[in-house]
């Protein structure tokens, strides 16, 4: 595989209205349990109930298994958010960050009609210590509402790298309001530099790769070409083994999927890598989503750590609603712009996020 240039036929059914479903499907589930994962950390209200109270959990390390456990044992005094009713109906929620989207969440039960509900559940994370000890442990505790819109009662924050592990015993921890700049700091994922190129049906194309010489592509390409991504998430010390998926949606089969080579041990890692799309005609641009991923590449997992999507972002692929056509301004600007530019580069520099 080379790491400067390579090519795949992508031919659109323009009569076939559902997307195709290949092997790497599981794939895209994967990205999609993680997105519902990230959502929720910015779906509630963080405004309406002032937080108060205090919460009970212990941390421990299970060397043997590998694995993190916090013990959630109870919380008193939790604000009221049905006055009326004089009721509330708490739960706990925890994140390992910075990467709110890698391990996961974890919650307890919820205990309805109470603000002092007792819990005594273990949450647990299969992870690495040295992965551990780069970590922090975000406790937050959260009102359950039927409806979706929970309402946060207050949280802590611990730095794991200067936990003292000999302390397994329980103790209390005030809660405390959430501040903006842990708001607007979660979902830092990194950059990508990268630009794009239309060539339309006729135009001249693919001179790369005819030993022959030029000739006019009978349907439009689409040139990605990948140059570096920055910031990336630190997930060990040492940092970490990235790669950068790419799919032409509705398709996820692997005549679509593309990968660039694996960089190890850096943040800020350079692809240098082209991609050549062939099978395009103009109308397909509106309908297509040219969407990229990047991963920690792992024996044996891949986690995701940020991607793009680009396209118009109108929601519609071929008449179908799909959640995936959900491109930034940024995004969609981007896409716009070299729909309007045949056979010129369009540079950009477009922040990851979760998808």
């Amino acid at each position: 595989e080379s790491d400067t240039a390579s090519e795949i036929s992508f031919q659109f059914n323009k009569h076939k209205k559902t997307p195709s479903v290949g092997s790497h499907s599981s794939d895209m589930a994967s990205v999609s349990s993680v997105s519902g994962s990230v959502l929720s950390v910015y779906s509630g209200d963080f405004g309406s109930v002032d937080a108060q109270g205090t919460v009970e959990f212990a941390l421990d390390y299970d060397e043997k298994n590998r694995e993190f456990q916090i013990h959630v044992s109870q919380c008193k005094d939790l604000a009221v958010v049905d006055e009326k009713k004089g009721r509330s109906d708490p739960y706990v929620k925890t994140y390992l960050l910075p990467d709110k989207a890698r391990m996961g969440k974890r919650k307890t039960s919820v205990k309805k009609r109470t603000v002092n509900p007792i819990y005594n559940e273990v949450l647990r994370y299969k992870i690495e210590k040295m992965v551990l000890l780069i970590q922090k442990l975000n406790l937050s505790v959260w009102h359950n509402d039927p409806l979706g819109r929970n309402s946060f009662l207050g949280e802590i924050e611990i730095d794991l790298a200067s936990w003292d592990w000999s302390n397994r015993k329980l103790n209390w921890y005030l809660l405390k309001p959430r501040s903006l700049s842990a708001i607007n700091g979660v979902d830092h994922r990194g950059v990508m530099n990268l630009s794009i190129k239309y060539v339309p049906p006729g135009s001249l194309g693919k001179i790369l790769f005819y030993m022959a010489g030029p000739k006019n592509p009978p349907s439009g390409e689409v040139h990605i070409w990948v140059k570096d991504v920055k910031d990336l998430l630190q997930l060990r010390p040492s940092g970490v083994d990235s790669f950068v998926k790419c799919y032409v949606l509705p398709d996820t089969s692997k005549k679509s999927y593309q990968k660039t080579r694996v960089i190890k041990r850096d943040t800020n890692p350079v692809f240098n890598h082209t991609i050549v799309y062939d099978g395009f005609h103009t109308e397909d641009l509106k309908d297509a989503c040219v969407e990229l991923t990047v991963w920690d590449h792992e024996k044996l997992t891949n986690h995701f750590l940020g991607g793009i999507r680009l396209g118009l972002g109108t929601g519609l692929s071929y008449g179908i609603s799909v959640d995936w056509m959900d491109s930034t301004q940024e995004e969609v600007a981007f896409w716009q712009e070299m729909m309007s530019a045949a056979n010129e580069w369009i540079d950009g520099l477009l922040p990851l996020r979760s998808l």
